[in-house]
C-alpha cells in the first residue's frame, strides 16, 4: 500500500519536474530499520513561491489537501498535509526554504523500486532530520538507523547540526555525539 503510494507521488513529482526527497519513517524503514508508521513525508526542492505548481502537482496526484487555506498555510508553515483518498494516507508535502534542504534533495538516493526511482534522504540526511525534530521517538529512530548503519559520514552531520545549533540556538551535536557512542557500544 505504501510503496504504490510512494511510487505515485514519485512519479508525479518528476512529471512536474519537482525534485524531492522522502524522509521520516519510510526513509527510516528504508534505511533497514522495520517500525510502525502511518503516514508518509516527503520534502520538495520548492519554495513557498512556487506553491501554486506544487499545489498542481498534488491535485495531479490525486491527493486532497486537508486545510481550506493551503496557499496561507503552507506560506506560514511550509507544509501542505493532504491525504490519499483511496488508502486514507496521511502524506505531508514539505516545502524548502533553505540551501541545506535543497543539498539534502540533491543528494538523496534514487532507489529503484517496481521500475520507477524514488528519491530517499541519505543516512546522513535523516539522521539530522531526526536529531533536529528531538521527539522520543525521532531520537530512537536516529539510534536505530546509526545501529543498522554504522559507517555515516559524522563530519557532514556535525557540520549541518552545528549551522542548526547557531541558528536555532539549541545544542544538536552534544545529542548526536551521546546517541552515537551508545551505538558504537553495541556493537
Amino acid at each position: 500500500m505504501f510503496e504504490q503510494l510512494l511510487k505515485k507521488i514519485a512519479l508525479t513529482f518528476e512529471r512536474h519536474h519537482i525534485h524531492y526527497m522522502v524522509i521520516g519513517g519510510q526513509a527510516v524503514i528504508f534505511h533497514g530499520e522495520p517500525r510502525l508508521t502511518r503516514d508518509i513525508d516527503v520534502t520538495l526542492s520548492s519554495g513557498p513561491e512556487e506553491i501554486h505548481h506544487v499545489l498542481e502537482a498534488i491535485r495531479d496526484a490525486g491527493l486532497d489537501v486537508l486545510i481550506d487555506d493551503a496557499e496561507g498555510f503552507a506560506c506560514e508553515t511550509m507544509v501542505v498535509p493532504c491525504v490519499d483518498p483511496g488508502t486514507e494516507i496521511r502524506i505531508d508535502i514539505v516545502l524548502s526554504t533553505s540551501d541545506y534542504e535543497r543539498q539534502a534533495i540533491e543528494r538523496a538516493r534514487r532507489v529503484a523500486t517496481q521500475g520507477i526511482q524514488i528519491c530517499f534522504a541519505t543516512v546522513e540526511d535523516l539522521i539530522i532530520h531526526k536529531i533536529i525534530a528531538g521527539r522520543p521517538r525521532d531520537l530512537e529512530d536516529a539510534r536505530s538507523i546509526l545501529l543498522k548503519n554504522p559507517s555515516p559520514d559524522i563530519e557532514y552531520i556535525e557540520k549541518w547540526l552545528r549551522r542548526f545549533e547557531d541558528a536555532l540556538v539549541q545544542t544538536f551535536v552534544n545529542e548526536f555525539q551521546e546517541i552515537l557512542n551508545e551505538t558504537q557500544k553495541k556493537k
